[in-house]
């Protein structure tokens, strides 16, 4: 990667330190660079460093230069955006591709650790990020187990091949490919095909397989979401987990999926559920409620992470909904929980501590410096008050699958 670029452009000075990389390491930007002007509603950490040499000046994408810097309107007074001809929301959505495209954001990366949906043109380290992936996946595998067992139910309940004629699995989203092996161990006679847009984490998937003995069984399929899934063919169960709530058009998106069903065949949606519980209510550090201070800033960054993103339609996310309007029948939905108590093991801790860390620095604007200094203490291996040495450590998660049927 080269060193930071310079540029001089209509009004501001914009250092491209390629932030991309900085996210992937979990390192934050500072608030003060965040934001290349006054009321751009950019998510945290998404843009390069801005200073600008005028007020209200804003960076924008370019693709022939990478970075252009116009000047904005005053206010973003959306009458004078009219009086160009231009659509009111055109700007913020420009500006918003570019942040998204610049810095990479995986379609595997949440505020909880959770599992996102374009990886090209992409500077990541994939090799440390595909760790933590992995890592996360494998601690949440009882879950998922519990899923494809329920799944394999859902099949057996009408007439017709039932679960062991299944004969092609599709995990859109798939990344490293836990999960995917999960699918070919509950449907045994299924070719299944893990689908992700970064060619790194597709290898993962491959060693994985390989390495549980799945085969010619096993195959992956490079594309990015929605739009490359035309060449993947159809699948007689189609999951999906928290990839489609990175897609601006969620119910487009079912759609999209749903036409890739064979007859009867099942499309399960894994979004939802509760967020991930670690912490007591007082940790004995710090104010009471810290946990509570965490999902409420996670919310917003999610709140935020989905207006920003290209093609967004905001509505309700009614999922059944969505299963249905896409012209499948027999709908169900069932949670499933993670429960890992007290004591954990050292790899639980492990990602307990990465997860917070990333969060700390992530969303570190919305804390104060009581909480930041308890998400300090919490983050540090020598303490032993954190997270990785306290006895009353857990995890505790659920999760929501949405599924239905094709006629």
């Amino acid at each position: 990667m080269q060193g930071p670029v310079v540029l001089q452009a209509e009004g501001a000075v914009v250092e491209r330190q390629h932030p991309a990389e900085r996210v992937a390491r979990g390192e934050p930007l500072p608030r003060a660079v965040r934001f290349a002007g006054p009321g751009t509603g950019l998510p945290d950490g998404l843009l390069g460093l801005v200073r600008p040499a005028q007020p209200g000046a804003q960076a924008l994408a370019d693709e022939a230069d990478g970075v252009r810097v116009v000047q904005r309107d005053e206010g973003g007074d959306p009458a004078v955006r009219r009086s160009r001809g231009l659509p009111e929301r055109q700007g913020r959505l420009h500006r918003r591709r570019w942040c998204r495209r610049l810095a990479g954001m995986s379609p595997h990366e949440h505020p909880t650790g959770h599992h996102h949906a374009s990886h090209h043109g992409t500077d990541l380290d994939w090799a440390t990020l595909a760790s933590h992936l992995e890592q996360e996946a494998e601690l949440y595998a009882p879950l998922h187990e519990q899923a494809a067992a329920w799944l394999r139910e859902l099949l057996a309940d009408e007439a017709g091949a039932g679960p062991d004629g299944v004969r092609r699995v599709l995990d859109i989203g798939s990344g490293p490919g836990v999960i995917s092996c999960v699918l070919a161990r509950a449907f045994p006679a299924a070719e299944v095909v893990a689908v992700d847009g970064s060619a790194e984490l597709l290898e993962r998937a491959r060693d994985r397989a390989a390495a549980l003995g799945l085969g010619e069984r096993f195959r992956t399929h490079l594309a990015d979401l929605p739009d490359g899934l035309d060449a993947l063919g159809g699948g007689d169960v189609i999951w999906s987990s928290k990839a489609l709530h990175h897609l601006g058009d969620q119910r487009g998106a079912i759609a999209a999926l749903a036409g890739h069903l064979r007859p009867g065949g099942l499309l399960a949606v894994c979004e939802g559920g509760l967020p991930a519980r670690c912490l007591p209510r007082d940790l004995g550090l710090g104010r009471p409620g810290l946990q509570s201070r965490i999902d409420a800033a996670a919310d917003e960054w999610f709140s935020t992470m989905r207006e920003a993103l290209p093609g967004f339609v905001h509505e309700t996310e009614d999922w059944q909904a969505f299963l249905a309007d896409a012209g499948l029948r027999t709908p169900a939905t069932r949670s499933f929980l993670l429960d890992l108590p007290a004591p954990l093991s050292d790899g639980a801790r492990a990602f307990l501590v990465a997860n917070l860390s990333r969060g700390a620095e992530r969303w570190a604007d919305h804390f104060d410096e009581e909480d930041r200094t308890t998400l300090a203490r919490l983050t540090d291996p020598e303490d032993a008050a954190g997270i990785g040495r306290r006895p009353d450590a857990f995890l505790l998660s659920a999760q929501t699958v949405h599924t239905a049927r094709a006629q």
